[in-house]
């Protein structure tokens, strides 16, 4: 299925748009860019529209999205017939022309994605599964996402996930070539921008999160704390946080006494404006799988500082692109050694406004049409 003909290509999700996280928002991008090859795309989702249209044929960025929800308080993605409504939907489009790949994306819990890989491997289609989650393994969601990795591959479906540190959790219960890693993808032009150089005396830091216990935003304020301190009184650290969530409260209650800006959510253009006036961009998750946020401030010329334990170590090189840290201490460590040495942030910053990363979307949109290359063989073996 060469990206120089026409694929039709349909995507599952439990969220797309009007909701706004991780996989929503590179799903968008990725069929927008699979539509601008030439690519007949569709996508099934549980997630509402606008004006809380639950069922049927909408329309988002020019492209069919069938929403197949339950009117759920909450709006909670879950459909109890959702597998009898995706392989009935599934059928109708194949009535219209051939399916060339079913793309299902799948996190710790989804199961309208689950009752979708169900569906199209029943109907034979060309089945790519993307893990974009990482779990601990001693949670519970992991041992029901790890049955359910055992079972997809024996259905037939094509695994992947978006970065080495995710598959590294996947391959033990499936073979370990059965895995494939298909980072997300960025438009590099879209985050070259201008950024103003460092300050003497001066550490200008930026987060992009979600402020919910599983991002750490509290640990992220008490690394914040912990460098500011260190650096006083000869150099001032300041901060904004971008995004919101259920510890907005708490943790502007523990940013007290130290300078950070919690400015909520913002679109592109407000978040290029903050990377325009910051030096270092820091990300306290331990549970990144890729880390989209990271890479596009990586784009933008800032110095990553991040946890080693993520996908974020795909793209930074720990000494060139930012600082990759054991642990918070060392995260705090690392802002204070950035902050004391404007040569180095100079530096680092320097080397990402020069080199643009290598998940662009022209490579990312070849190793996906190799990905369902592979499905489409897997599913014909199994014929």
């Amino acid at each position: 299925m060469p990206y120089g003909q026409e694929v039709r290509i349909v995507h599952i999700s439990d969220c797309y748009l009007p909701r706004l996280g991780g996989i929503e928002v590179q799903l968008r991008s990725l069929a927008l860019q699979q539509r601008a090859a030439g690519h007949d795309v569709t996508i099934l989702t549980a997630t509402p529209g606008h004006a809380g249209v639950h069922s049927g044929l909408d329309e988002v960025d020019g492209i069919a999205v069938y929403r197949i929800a339950a009117s759920i308080p909450g709006e909670i993605p879950v459909h109890p017939r959702g597998g009898r409504v995706i392989t009935d939907t599934l059928h109708r489009l194949r009535h219209t022309g051939a399916i060339d790949a079913v793309h299902v994306h799948s996190g710790v819990v989804s199961p309208f994605a689950w009752q979708g890989i169900r569906a199209a491997t029943r109907l034979s289609l060309p089945t790519l599964v993307t893990v974009h989650c990482v779990w601990g393994p001693g949670a519970q969601p992991a041992y029901r996402l790890a049955n359910g990795i055992t079972r997809w591959s024996k259905w037939g479906a094509q695994l992947a996930t978006v970065s080495e540190m995710a598959a590294e959790r996947i391959r033990p219960v499936v073979r370990p070539d059965d895995v494939l890693v298909l980072p997300n993808g960025i438009d590099p032009a879209l985050w070259q921008i201008d950024t103003s150089s460092p300050e003497p005396g001066k550490l200008r830091v930026v987060a992009v999160m979600r402020l919910a216990p599983r991002k750490r935003s509290l640990p992220l304020v008490k690394v914040l704390a912990a460098a500011s301190r260190q650096l006083a009184p000869d150099v001032h650290l300041s901060a904004v946080v971008i995004g919101d969530g259920p510890q907005l409260s708490s943790a502007r209650k523990a940013a007290a006494g130290i300078d950070v800006d919690f400015v909520g959510r913002l679109d592109r253009d407000g978040i290029k404006s903050v990377f325009a006036r910051s030096d270092v961009f820091l990300q306290s998750s331990v549970r990144e799988s890729f880390g989209l946020a990271a890479l596009e401030a990586r784009t933008a010329g800032l110095a990553v500082v991040a946890r080693s334990q993520t996908g974020i170590r795909e793209f930074v090189d720990s000494g060139i692109d930012g600082v990759l840290a054991p642990d918070d201490a060392g995260l705090a460590r690392a802002l204070v050694g950035l902050g004391r040495d404007q040569g180095q942030l100079a530096s680092i910053s320097a080397h990402n406004r020069s080199t643009p990363p290598a998940q662009n979307w022209p490579d990312v949109l070849q190793l996906t049409d190799s990905a369902y290359a592979r499905a489409s063989a897997l599913m014909t073996s199994r014929a």
